[in-house]
This record gives C-alpha cells, sequence and structure tokens, in this order.
C-alpha cells in the first residue's frame, strides 16, 4: 500500500507476514524488544506491530514484553535506600498500575497498558504478557534475583519460548541478565535496592537483592557486551534475521541464546 507521495504504508497483516516469514510461528511465547521509529510508516501506530506479533503467535501464544517500572526520578542512595526525605512521595509498585521505564520504548508501553495484560510482581525486572500464557509467566516473580530461577525469564527459556528483536539494539536482549545470572564467574557484582510494594493493606518496603544489571556483571566484559553474545550465537547459524517492516529484526530461541551466552561468559571469565 501506498500514499499517494509515495510512502509505503504498512499494516497489520503486512506486519505479521514479515514476522512469519523471520520464523514466529502459531503457538510461540516470544519476548519483543522494538525500536518502533525504524519500522516505518505503519497505519495504527505501535499497537498494529503489538497486533501483528499477536496475529502471528495465535491465540495459542503469548507475547511478553521487559517492563522495568517508571518512576520518573532516581530515588535511590548510593547504598540503595530511599532518603527519609522522599520516602513518604514515592508511590508503590503495583503490578495493575505500574507504567513501563519510559526508555523501553513506545511498543513495551503499548503492551503494558493494554486491556488484560498480566504484570509481573518485581518492580525492577518486570514482565508484562498477553496472551494465553500470560499469567503462567507472570505470577510468583520472585523479588530477590529476578531474573534468575522462577522468573518470567527462565519460564520462557524452559518453555521453549523466543526472542524478538525488532530493529532494536541487540545489547538491550534483556535474557542474556538471566545468562549472567547462571553463569558460574567469580566475582559477580551485587546490588541491594530498596522498593515500595503495594498490598492490601499499605505500602511494605522491600530490600532487594539482585545482581547488578546497569553495567557487566562482572569487570572485563565491554559495555556492549550482549550484543557480542548475540551476534556470535547467530553466527553460528542459530536464529534468524529478516525485515519487519524496514526494521532489521532478529528472532532466536530464547533456551538456545541462553545456554550460548553462559558458556561464553564461562570461557572467557570463568573460574
Amino acid at each position: 500500500m501506498n500514499e499517494p507521495h509515495g510512502t509505503r504504508v504498512l499494516t497489520r497483516s503486512s506486519l505479521a507476514e514479515d514476522l512469519r516469514r523471520i520464523g514466529l510461528a502459531r503457538g510461540d511465547a516470544v519476548m519483543a524488544h522494538a525500536a518502533f521509529s525504524r519500522v516505518g510508516t505503519v497505519l495504527g501506530g505501535p499497537d498494529a506491530l503489538v497486533d501483528a506479533v499477536l496475529d502471528a503467535v495465535g491465540p495459542d501464544g503469548t507475547l511478553l514484553s521487559y517492563q522495568d517500572w517508571e518512576l520518573g526520578a532516581d530515588v535511590w542512595d548510593e547504598d540503595g535506600r530511599v532518603p527519609a526525605a522522599l520516602r513518604d512521595h514515592v508511590p508503590p509498585y503495583d503490578p495493575a498500575t505500574a507504567r513501563p521505564a519510559r526508555d523501553h520504548g513506545v511498543l513495551a508501553a503499548v503492551i503494558g497498558t493494554r486491556i488484560g495484560v498480566r504484570r509481573s510482581g518485581n518492580p525492577g525486572a518486570a514482565v508484562a504478557a498477553l496472551g494465553a500464557r500470560a499469567e503462567a509467566f507472570t505470577a510468583d516473580h520472585p523479588l530477590d534475583f529476578g531474573y534468575g530461577e522462577g522468573s518470567p525469564f527462565a519460564r520462557l527459556a524452559a518453555a521453549g519460548g523466543r526472542v524478538l528483536m525488532v530493529g532494536a539494539p541487540l545489547d538491550t536482549m534483556t535474557i542474556l541478565h538471566h545468562a549472567e545470572h547462571l553463569a558460574d564467574l567469580p566475582g559477580k557484582r551485587r546490588v541491594r535496592i530498596e522498593y515500595p510494594l503495594a498490598t492490601p493493606h499499605g505500602t511494605r518496603w522491600r530490600l532487594v537483592e539482585e545482581y547488578d544489571t546497569a553495567r557487566p556483571v562482572v569487570p572485563g566484559p565491554p559495555e556492549d557486551y550482549f550484543a557480542r553474545i548475540a551476534e556470535d550465537y547467530l553466527a553460528t547459524g542459530a536464529g534468524s534475521r529478516g525485515p519487519v517492516g524496514g526494521a532489521p529484526s532478529v528472532l532466536v530461541d530464547a533456551a538456545g541464546v541462553v545456554a550460548f551466552a553462559v558458556a561464553w561468559l564461562e570461557g572467557r571469565y570463568g573460574r
């Protein structure tokens, strides 16, 4: 479809066809990351891309999105605590109303605000999901080490899920934080962060422990090492590449890229 001035107009159905062409299939559970501005002119905007993914995976499939949590300000001190002067003003994290961090892009915002979305209970590692297994992927997300065992990331890998990058930089492939958790590496950096959590009985404060996801989990790797892992994995012939609209895109198996990343990390930075 073309506008009078020649710009190609992408549609929900054309995007779904592109997704099927790179291997997304009915019944898939897929965690999607997107740089939507790279897709092109889309009739219906980012909602059309969300719907295209849901069309491709069908009624038995599930779409997941890494959300984090939008507070609008960094309120923690060097010890991960909220100073007393701000403590009463920090809204508690409520999975029913929380918004994704703005720097995760418009696709995460659209998924996170859809009717019927399920969002996990870990503020910093929050995942939203739509579809058949949304509740199963997001329920009972551990507060400590929220990228590890029992997390939506671990469940996605165990369920034979996929990871989709629609124009998104490969160093934003969040499931690789799960690989950091699993890898046997000396000196992993840990952080502790205090969160207010909404409960039926009011706000409950909780100090959460996590491996540091703001930088490489151990000294040594370059800042963009997630991209290097992903590129090395694709170079083995695993996964697939292709355009979704105008966005160069990648689809990989979650378990495969996690296992490759664990071996990659341990081989270079292990004991």
